[in-house]
């Protein structure tokens, strides 16, 4: 996507052939910073901070540090030790572990002297893959926006409301709930699309209001709270959100908001889709309420709040009532009676557990083969 004119991704390697440079997400969007991770443990403390976030940029990241882990000790001892400490950085979202399942199967069954070039090599394959995935998604949710366009008649604006950040900025490219938003733009369909401010973390007001501006698309960014409002008064055509991880039986897991999203969708009749690519997808689990694990992070992001003074500086300041005890579950699960359908790389598909299984058959049966690793942290 374009930034200022110029495409970049999120995540790339650096021009010594070494390092992997990131775009920081913490400081949007008032500043645009480019980071440059020179180790492993680099690149976990991106993940840790939400330097980079998002569950497929995750994994990719992930992936890159396991390469920077091999640059630098390629032996069992340092692949093992990679592999337990970028786990640890995000509990929640699959995709972290379905890349570094991916790069210890391979890394293990090569000799030492080729494990770095290699993992660099396949690193760069599945940030390559989630370009291509998140672009057939797109493809695929466009059909639905240009489904409703038509339905409304000529000229008529899609309105779509979306949670979160589930832009480009949360992948490599195109991103996953945004890319059908960009496809139908740059294909002429008016669309206008209402960004919830996403508290606590405000990645809807500082990241997608941030990326749909920079691409020119038409949006306003609301409160949290106001979805319900603009549903019942005929405001909203469709949700889209994203995810970090779904069950095997379509029950979704994202950011904190989206149940009540969901929930007010269904009372009023608006489709509501979930766009995700299949790695996301964990097929060793059912119950998404019971056997995902629900990240708690630092109360911090609840009482303080960072923003740009009149003055231009950056400052964070505290809006909690001092001495107030803070709680904050970074996701929700939304059940997948709510889902209207999920919206993948290989086509729209209900939030069903037999629906999804023919759609991905040789994921059930990798699952089936392998012991499950559901919670590790």
């Amino acid at each position: 996507m374009l930034v200022d004119g110029k495409p970049y991704r999120t995540i790339w390697l650096n021009d010594d052939g070494r390092s992997v440079d990131i775009i920081d997400q913490t400081r949007f969007p008032h500043v645009f910073s480019v980071v440059t991770l020179k180790t492993m443990k680099a690149a976990a403390v991106a993940i840790r901070t939400m330097q980079v976030r998002g569950a497929p940029l995750i994994g990719a990241t992930a992936a890159y540090g396991m390469a920077l882990q091999m640059a630098e000790d390629p032996g069992d001892a340092g692949l093992d030790h990679a592999y337990r400490t970028l786990m640890a950085t995000r509990p929640t979202a699959v995709n972290l572990r379905w890349a570094l399942d991916e790069m210890r199967e391979l890394l293990r069954e090569l000799p030492l002297g080729e494990r770095s070039a290699r993992a660099y090599l396949r690193a760069a394959e599945i940030c390559d893959e989630d370009v291509e995935i998140c672009a057939a998604i797109g493809r695929n949710g466009l059909e639905i926006i240009r489904d409703i366009a038509h339905r409304k008649g000529q000229g008529a604006t899609v309105n779509i409301l979306t949670h979160c950040n589930a832009g480009w900025l949360a992948t490599v490219d195109w991103g996953t709930a945004t890319a059908p938003i960009y496809m139908a733009h740059d294909a002429g369909i008016p669309v206008h699309v209402w960004v919830d401010e996403t508290r606590p973390r405000n990645q809807g007001a500082a990241l997608t209001a941030w990326e749909l501006g920079r691409h020119g698309v038409p949006h306003t960014v609301i409160p949290d709270n106001s979805g319900g409002h603009l549903m019942q008064h005929g405001q909203v055509d469709m949700v889209i959100v994203g995810t970090d991880r779904t069950t095997a039986s379509g029950d979704v897991c994202n950011k904190i908001g989206t149940y009540l999203k969901a929930l007010a969708a269904s009372d009023n009749c608006v489709p509501f889709y979930v766009a995700l690519p299949s790695p996301t997808i964990d097929f060793t689990i059912d119950d998404g309420l019971r056997e995902i694990p629900i990240e708690e992070r630092a109360g911090e992001e609840v009482s303080r709040i960072c923003g740009l003074t009149r003055e231009g500086r950056i400052e964070t300041v505290s809006i909690v009532a001092s001495g107030s005890p803070v709680a904050n579950h970074a996701f929700d699960v939304t059940p997948a009676r709510l889902v209207t359908a999920l919206i993948t790389e290989r086509g729209v598909v209900a939030a069903d557990k037999n629906a999804i299984a023919a759609m991905f058959p040789e994921r059930v049966q990798s699952a089936q083969a392998r012991e499950p690793q559901v919670g590790t942290a």
